[in-house]
């Protein structure tokens, strides 16, 4: 399974990340094993296979991984990946995943569900920001800082479910880094 998990991350991943994937592929290594890891794990059944189906390399299809955690004291659902065989994507599987994440942190009272996109990925953006209405979350980088912001390759995205978890990762600015912004310049 694990073989199973990091190809898949690498087939999926290595293309946005370029360069820094090999940094990248250590760190989410080490995330997948972490204890507060959980996962959903999609796997190909046979019995329902039809002629039209390329049959996938490996049994596993897809799978997601998500935390339960703390940003900006709201508990939040964490994605930290969605990862699909390419046989699979674009036939709904993805947005399917994506409602049952959002119903998990809505029956576990979480106030949003966040997860990170790389800049360079352009249809996972537009499928999270048309498609499922996330938005650029106010703990983003370009956000945080715009000045330093856009030099980063990623975007922390958003989808509230109460009026404080909107307060505060949707529509606050973080002026505490401004200020100490603007005091680092002063000095």
């Amino acid at each position: 399974m694990k073989q199973c998990i990091q190809s898949l991350l690498k087939a999926n991943m290595e293309g946005p990340y370029g360069s820094e994937w090999a940094a990248e592929e250590k760190v989410k290594r080490r995330e997948m094993v972490a204890p507060e890891a959980r996962y959903i794990f999609v796997h190909s059944n046979a019995n329902e296979m039809t002629v039209d189906d390329a049959p996938s390399p490996s049994p596993l299809l897809g799978f997601v991984h998500y935390r339960f955690t703390v940003e900006q004291e709201i508990t939040v659902l964490y994605l930290y990946e969605i990862q699909l065989d390419s046989s699979v994507q674009g036939k709904g599987l993805g947005k399917f995943l994506m409602h049952l994440i959002e119903l998990i942190a809505r029956k576990n009272h979480m106030g949003a569900l966040v997860l990170t996109v790389q800049k360079a990925n352009s249809l996972a953006m537009k499928f999270y920001m048309s498609k499922l209405r996330f938005v650029i979350s106010s703990i983003s980088p370009s956000r945080v800082n715009p000045l330093v912001g856009v030099e980063n390759n990623y975007e922390i995205l958003c989808k509230t479910f109460d009026p404080d978890a909107k307060a505060i990762l949707e529509l606050q600015h973080c002026h505490i880094m401004k200020i100490e912004w603007e005091d680092y310049l002063i000095l």
